[in-house]
């Protein structure tokens, strides 16, 4: 599964917007993922380094978090629920750790 650039940059703006919407840093967000900074920057911004896996992973992980903050996350409209399943064909898909 891959993205063209308008997908690339909705996407990264979608978890910007979560990120900023779950209230918690870069700095808790890696260390909940056991991402390094430059890997949940590169994450982040969907860079073509990035990996998939990773991406997903920190969609779900957000999207929780915003959650647990009390508030509704930004929908996301590449990956979507129905993108999830093309991309278990693909991807051995991470379950988010716990947030809150």
């Amino acid at each position: 599964m891959s993205l063209n650039r308008a997908e690339v940059a909705r996407t990264a703006d979608e978890l910007a917007a979560n990120l900023e919407r779950s209230g918690l840093t870069r700095e808790a967000l890696a260390a909940a993922l056991g991402f390094t900074a430059s890997r949940l920057d590169a994450t982040l911004r969907v860079k073509r380094s990035s990996d998939p896996v990773d991406v997903w992973q920190l969609r779900d992980t957000l999207e929780q978090a915003v959650r647990v903050a009390g508030a509704d996350p930004v929908p996301f409209t590449v990956l979507t629920e129905a993108s999830r399943q093309s991309a278990r064909q693909w991807f051995a898909l991470r379950t988010p750790p716990p947030i809150g």
